[in-house]
């Protein structure tokens, strides 16, 4: 079997960082490249924090930066979530490095490296949908090029996590989401319904980052605010909403999927809504005509995912 060649677009982001620990540890994985784009910090922010991650790590892949605000007309202002991946985005530990502003560059890149290893390349997105969308609009063609989107988002038998329609991710750029969706490519989405129930303990992360060296030490110490966070909501551990997503890539036999069409809401009291029409579902569908069968993860072996990151996060 060959490797995986991935692209992972993302927003670190304390949770990015497990997932981006995951992808480079793997070893079926190669890691084509990281795109950046707003979400848990501003992208010069999560530019600079993708760098020190895979510098840390002696890993050497481009990273390009990517959207700085979203697609979507009249979308409501938000600040960045610091009370919960801190104010640099990663748990507040110390980065030498200062963010600075680059050229968006992320979805040419995209573009670039689709064509050139057409089928072939895999798309990881755990942030807002943004540089797909925007990668969609320079290069339609593309959608026929891409071996599968796999996405960290949405909520669909769920409640959302940023308004009681939508999880973060959709919410930032619904319109993005809606597009992404609706392209002529397959799609995974790895939601709330099933990220919520995959948890991992300050101990068990612990005992892993004991056996992963320094590498997964760093990520142990940059994720104990963010497990205080989960801890006052109620959570027995930090919810590991994308590297759930990254085990989908690897392991998609962990995971229980469902079929239909997708459509997102980008206007109105359900901003963010991520709805699905079930592939054996009958009736009126104008406003679903033409669009092609996606998948979200329902339900999945949640003690598997989390033995699958501790074997190859923790080094064994």
């Amino acid at each position: 079997m060959g490797k995986h060649k991935v692209i992972f677009d993302t927003d670190p982001g304390v949770d990015d960082a497990l997932a981006l620990c995951y992808l480079v540890r793997h070893p079926q994985v190669q890691l084509v490249g990281v795109t950046t784009v707003f979400g848990n910090a501003p992208v010069a922010v999560t530019t600079r924090n993708a760098r020190f991650l895979l510098r840390s790590w002696g890993v050497t892949v481009p990273v390009h930066a990517g959207a700085a605000q979203s697609l979507t007309p009249d979308m409501p202002t938000a600040d960045f979530p610091v009370h919960i991946h801190g104010q640099n985005g990663l748990g507040n530990i110390d980065i030498a490095e200062q963010p600075v502003d680059e050229p968006d560059s992320a979805a040419q890149f995209i573009i670039d490296q689709v064509r050139a290893d057409p089928g072939n390349i895999r798309i990881l997105a755990v942030g807002r949908m943004t540089n797909l969308a925007r990668a969609l609009q320079m290069a339609p063609d593309i959608a026929d090029l891409v071996g599968d989107v796999v996405i960290m988002g949405g909520a669909f038998r769920v409640p959302g996590d940023i308004t009681p329609a939508a999880e973060a991710n959709i919410w930032g750029d619904p319109l993005a989401a809606d597009m992404v969706f609706g392209a002529d490519w397959h799609v995974t989405a790895i939601p709330l319904d099933l990220t919520t129930r995959t948890l991992i303990t300050r101990r068990e992360l612990q005992a892993i980052a004991a056996r992963g060296g320094e590498g997964m030490q760093l990520v142990a110490d940059l994720s104990q605010d963010y497990i205080g966070f989960y801890g006052q909501a109620g959570y027995d551990g930090m919810v590991i909403h994308d590297c759930c997503a990254a085990v989908f890539l690897t392991d998609p036999d962990l995971f229980r999927l469902i079929h239909g069409q997708v459509r997102v809401l980008w206007q109105g009291i359900g901003l963010g809504l991520t709805i699905m029409n079930p592939r054996d579902r009958k009736g009126p569908d104008a406003e679903w005509a033409g669009l092609p069968l996606q998948a979200y993860g329902a339900d999945g072996d949640t003690d598997a995912i989390l033995s699958r990151i501790a074997q190859i996060c923790g080094g064994n």
